[in-house]
């Protein structure tokens, strides 16, 4: 049972009767808290086409209400605006509804697939914060989708080749060598293989700097100076010998990324994310070249002097782009068109979302027109999830700089974090608890603290992370819903261990207190809730969501009794109503990637 829906149906019905004319469209709010109600609907449309007062078609509409529509139980009016009280036994039929539908806001599947492209990393540095936003997105966009009907797949592009590649192979060349004469590897260095290479990707940027400032006091210019540095000289000379398949330089690339693959491994393990399929830039550079010679067959491009080909992008307000150079090498946009052909070849998405930061704003916008210019038939289901970057209190991250925040790292942090806070309030409950389960669940609670954190925030918005902060179980976090669920886990335990029942129907004659009400009609809205969550690609409306239910089930919590209640028929209630809150959080969190504990 639909609270809104059976209360819309039976004021257009009373609209109907009383009138005799039909309302198509019935919009109902939740009533302000300064008036009695649940639901308030706005008639003040009614008073100019039936010709009465406000007064008296308000009273009108509600006494037809209670006198005919179970759902009501009474009303009240104030000037244009009918406040509705929902009957006690049409709250519990809603929630025996809810009961009756073991994949209540789950979608069947409606027909359509979608590929999900998030993470992108380098394969010169280890994934950072800023991935993390990425993933986590990336990740929990591809639940809710799959929540709501869709077939995912989720797909990762590595950027794998490039001048910024060959920066930590040269400076590997160069300073890698150790005092017995053979090259640091991850074993020798006790480092994961991501994090050796990014350490030779600093060090690149240090021995850069260095030359260029050398040369800037010798009296070059800056500018002149970064193009003509000696490393700089040198990452490019590697480059082309990259490009023409020279054995000793594929053979160096081959070494490094494998082990930057197995650093990228453990920690996507580490943090619950995973790829249905992974393309690699060095398989996928190239293809872009021939839907180039399309574009200029078809007059969608043109060509220059240089031999430079273009696409003239102004009269949808960009501007006109180069899509290859004159001496036949691709650019970036070169390869992502090949890219995104060779994607919809693969899997025929209906739709394709690219999770990347709003820096590529503009890129994208380029790429779309691009393919609709082409013809292509994905075209129009082509859309780029743009999020804000994440700084920290101490200000932006630079890879090249060594200042970014390790993603391995961070997420040890939290985990230490967690543990402590977890140590400290828990007040020896966690003495039953094994070393190894002690650290699944600080992993679960400081995994879970980093991933809500971050997902709260809507996408586009730019935000600041704090770890301490995030960690805190009385504030809008994630350990904050993760303790709600555990407490609830805990009530149902010892309900168990007493043989009462928390999964039968709940009794329609019990008169219900507000806070039941309450969470009865937030967990009537999750299905809503997930389709939003869907169709504007957010993640924070989930985040959101499951917040308010475990702060409407901790009010419930410390304002009634549940296992200490004499009236056994509305313990019952409240436990098949704290079962069903459990659960939902459960669903709810486990659509942003996060676990749930049932102790804490």
């Amino acid at each position: 049972m639909d609270l809104q829906a059976d209360l819309k149906a039976a004021i257009q019905q009373a609209i109907h009767t009383l009138y005799n004319t039909s309302v198509d469209d019935v919009t109902l709010q939740p009533t302000k808290k300064e008036f009695e109600g649940t639901y308030t609907y706005v008639f003040f449309p009614l008073v100019k086409s039936l010709r009465k007062s406000p007064a008296e078609i308000g009273q009108a509409l509600g006494n037809w209400l209670q006198s005919n529509a179970p759902v009501v139980r009474s009303f009240n009016v104030a000037q244009g605006f009918l406040n509705i009280s929902v009957s006690d036994a049409a709250y519990i039929q809603a929630l025996n509804g809810i009961l009756a539908q073991p994949d209540f806001g789950v979608t069947p599947n409606n027909g359509q697939s979608v590929m999900v492209e998030f993470s992108s990393p380098n394969t010169n540095k280890p994934l950072h914060l800023g991935h993390l936003r990425n993933n986590f997105l990336g990740d929990s966009i591809s639940r809710i989708l799959a929540a709501n009907g869709f077939a995912v797949t989720k797909a990762c592009l590595v950027n794998d080749r490039g001048i910024h590649i060959c920066k930590s192979m040269l400076a590997y060349q160069k300073f890698g060598r150790q005092e017995d004469g053979t090259f640091e590897t991850p074993e020798s260095a006790g480092l994961k293989g991501d994090h050796l290479i990014g350490k030779y990707y600093v060090l690149f940027d240090k021995a850069y700097k260095a030359e260029v400032k050398q040369l800037v006091d010798e009296g070059m210019a800056q500018d002149v100076a970064e193009k003509k540095a000696p490393l700089m000289q040198q990452a490019q000379a590697m480059l082309l010998k990259w490009e023409q398949g020279d054995a000793e330089t594929v053979a160096l690339w081959q070494q490094m990324n494998t082990w930057v693959y197995a650093g990228f491994a453990d920690t996507y393990n580490n943090i619950g994310v995973s790829f249905d399929k992974t393309y690699y830039e060095s398989n996928t550079y190239l293809l872009g070249k021939d839907v180039v010679e399309e574009g200029l067959a078809s007059g969608v491009f043109y060509q220059k002097e240089d031999k430079s080909v273009w696409i003239d992008l102004t009269d949808e307000g960009l501007d006109q782009k180069l899509v290859l150079r004159g001496d036949g090498t691709s650019v970036y946009i070169t390869q992502d068109l090949g890219t995104t052909d060779l994607k919809f070849s693969d899997f025929h998405s209906d739709r394709s979302i690219w999770v990347v930061g709003n820096e590529q704003d503009y890129h994208f916008k380029v790429l779309f027109a691009i393919m609709k210019r082409l013809g292509r038939p994905y075209a129009a289901g082509c859309y780029h999830l743009s999020y804000g970057m994440v700084d920290l209190p101490s200000g932006k991250m630079k890879s090249r700089e060594g200042t970014v925040v390790d993603a391995d790292d961070l997420v040890n942090e939290v985990t230490n974090v967690a543990a402590a806070a977890a140590d400290a309030a828990a007040k020896g409950k966690l003495d039953e608890f094994t070393g190894a389960e002690k650290q699944e669940l600080f992993h679960m609670i400081g995994l879970g603290a980093l991933k809500y954190y971050l997902l709260k925030v809507d996408p586009q918005k730019r935000m600041l992370f704090n770890p301490e902060e995030s960690v805190d179980v009385h504030g809008h976090t994630g350990p904050f819903i993760q303790y709600a669920h555990a407490r609830i886990r805990s009530v149902l335990r010892k309900a168990q261990e007493s043989g009462l029942v928390f999964d039968a129907p709940a009794d329609e004659s019990v008169e219900l207190h507000e806070t039941e009400q309450e969470l009865i009609v937030l967990l009537g809205q999750y299905p809503k809730r997930v389709k939003e969550a869907g169709d504007n690609f957010a993640p924070s409306s989930i985040a959101q969501y499951v917040y308010d239910l475990a702060k409407a089930y901790n009010r419930l919590f410390a304002e009634l009794s549940i296992l200490s209640e004499p009236d056994p028929v509305k313990t019952q209630l409240r436990l098949t109503l704290s079962a069903q809150v459990a659960e939902t959080i459960r669903k709810g969190m486990g659509l942003l990637g996060i676990g749930v504990p049932d102790k804490m």
